[in-house]
């Protein structure tokens, strides 16, 4: 470059850190951020780390080798990850060989939806009779009243008719989802982090949390939630850096080939129907459709979105409030659509197998609604089974915000963060001398499964939330602010419901970003690019330990996850705090 274009470009960096609100200044320099360097398409499509050319040279790679390597690795390495993590999720699957926990509802459920497309009420012995003579099953023609959508249980349901209706074929979508979850945070962590390795870790973190080890394998709504949240995100991520590169395309170039900002095409750049935020239109859709929660992140999400294109035209070239009209003229209306209206049209669908049920009284419960009670109703010019099933939503509703029946394992979100209160699926205590039991006479053994987060990647997330609420604050980092926004809209909402029955497994749909959050964490401990060589290896050897530890951690827990049978002096060692029994 020469000396006047480079200098050019540094009056228009300082005129940017200029412009910017006082407040942001003085954030901006308590955190020691740097002013914006380098080319205006480097900050609107980062290029992705690779390893450094030492690391290849010392292992005798030579440079093309080392290129073709990268590149494999980009899928190569979360395809290993994911594999490691569904070789574990699908170990002995159908064991317990038991209707465990809320799989008494879901299980029984979902084999109803798929056969009849509504809910049924089971008699009280149903769950013997399924375990032990499946074939004889008959399903109950009287609906059930349920408190959910259906999207889960179809999901749910899809396993039961391709396995059976036994243990093992109702957990096997939640095992699969469980599986492909890790193998989409490696790529939205590459993609977040622009490093392979990051990403890499971030699912390896994934794939050893006690808590969605254990939802992946028990047929529960939360973990299909997690799925389709998590899917939405990285569509999100994916729509986010295609619009940037768009604009990118669009700005001019100067005469070093450099790309240089415009305000008149940051204000006026339209940046395309971004199919990937229909497509997470139609995740979000069904993450509502599993369980209402989900609305938090369609909200959140929304905001999120546009937040992100307004700050790609500051990056463009836009000034102050000028970078929000032309998200607001180009952008908000289509993200109503493509969001908002998609994920209520996928909503409304997911109940199909329930409207085409008949409206004589055989068929879903309140379908008939509209027919019997509501009839002559001044909304009588809405089709019937639009008014039955607003009843039913509202009546769902009135049941949700008014459930406070006590629970042995009901929780306080404030417990959460810390895994204060575990949730136990399972529990037998077989004696010495039962198969399995090791025990001395006289002496039990434990056979349980318990759904707790693993303790020191959850205790070591509360360190990384501070450290990305930090990086938000004080840096101004767009990746800490999704991560944060992401748990806040998993977590925050339900402090709203103090005196609800409520349960720490909530949890485990926010999971994935607190394991984004420690390997953001862990890529700070490993030291910036451009770190001597002393401050990588104290980095490297912090950052290795810590890995280690949690694998040990879930390893040490693992007979808790999986219902193994251990002596009860094995058992109590692991029940670390009072809470968890």
């Amino acid at each position: 470059m020469t000396s006047t274009a480079s200098s050019t470009h540094t009056r228009q960096v300082q005129a940017t850190e200029e412009q910017r609100p006082w407040w942001q200044q003085r954030l901006r320099r308590f955190g020691n951020a740097e002013l914006p360097r380098g080319d205006v398409r480097d900050r609107l499509t980062p290029a992705y780390h690779r390893p450094s050319t030492r690391l290849w040279a010392a292992m005798g790679v030579g440079e093309a080798t080392a290129e073709r390597v990268t590149r494999w690795f980009g899928w190569g390495g979360p395809l290993l990850v994911t594999l490691m993590a569904g070789l574990m999720r699908f170990w002995h699957l159908g064991k317990p060989n038991a209707v465990i926990f809320d799989e008494t509802y879901y299980a029984k459920d979902a084999w109803a939806l798929v056969h009849d497309g509504y809910e049924a009420n089971w008699p009280k012995n149903a769950n013997d009779l399924i375990i032990h003579h499946a074939h004889q099953v008959v399903i109950p023609t009287d609906p059930a009243y349920v408190v959910h959508p259906p999207v889960g249980k179809y999901v749910i349901g899809l396993g039961e008719l391709l396995f059976g209706f036994n243990p093992f074929g109702w957990r096997f979508m939640t095992a699969l989802l469980g599986t492909l979850a890790v193998l989409m945070l490696c790529r939205i962590g590459r993609r977040l982090f622009r490093s392979t390795f990051l990403g890499c870790l971030a699912g390896a973190l994934l794939a050893v949390d006690g808590l969605q080890y254990v939802m992946s394998r028990t047929s529960l709504l939360d973990g299909v939630l997690e799925f389709f949240v998590l899917a939405a995100f990285g569509c999100l991520l994916i729509d986010r850096d295609k619009a940037r590169a768009r604009l990118a395309a669009a700005l001019p170039v100067d005469a070093d080939g450099r790309l240089r900002p415009d305000s008149r095409v940051a204000e006026t750049a339209f940046l395309g129907a971004r199919p990937w935020r229909w497509v997470a239109g139609v995740m979000l859709g069904l993450a509502i459709g599993t369980k209402w929660n989900g609305l938090y992140f369609l909200a959140a999400f929304c905001v999120m979105t546009l937040l992100w294109d307004v700050g790609a035209r500051r990056v463009a070239g836009a000034r102050g409030y000028r970078a929000y009209l032309p998200v607001l003229k180009f952008d908000t209306a289509l993200t109503f659509v493509s969001m908002l209206v998609v994920s209520v049209v996928v909503y409304v669908t997911s109940w199909i197998g329930w409207i085409l049920s008949p409206s004589d009284g055989t068929g879903g419960y309140y379908r008939n609604w509209a027919v019997t009670d509501g009839k002559g109703s001044s909304w009588s010019f809405v089709p019937d089974w639009l008014r039955s099933l607003w009843h039913y939503e509202h009546e769902v509703y009135l049941f949700h915000v008014g459930l406070t029946s006590p629970h042995t394992y009901q929780s306080n979100p404030w417990s959460w963060i810390v895994a204060g209160r575990p949730v136990s699926y399972y529990y037998e205590s077989p004696a010495a001398g039962s198969p399995g039991c090791s025990a001395a006479p006289g002496q039990k053994c434990a056979s349980e499964v318990l759904a707790l987060g693993t303790p020191l990647l959850w205790w070591a997330a509360c360190f990384a939330l501070l450290y990305v609420l930090w990086r938000w604050a004080f840096r101004r980092d767009w990746r800490a602010s999704a991560i944060a926004g992401a748990v806040a809209a998993g977590y925050l909402p339900w402090f709203l419901y103090q005196e609800r029955t409520i349960f720490y497994f909530y949890a485990v749909v926010f999971v994935p970003f607190l394991c984004l959050a420690v390997a953001m964490m862990i890529g700070a401990i490993l030291g910036p690019p451009g770190s001597d060589e002393r401050r990588r290896v104290v980095g490297a050897a912090a950052a290795g330990v810590l890995v280690l530890l949690i694998a040990w951690n879930f390893i040490y827990f693992w007979p808790l996850y999986t219902g193994t049978t251990i002596t009860i002096d094995e058992w109590r060692s692991r029940m670390w705090l009072d809470t968890w029994i």
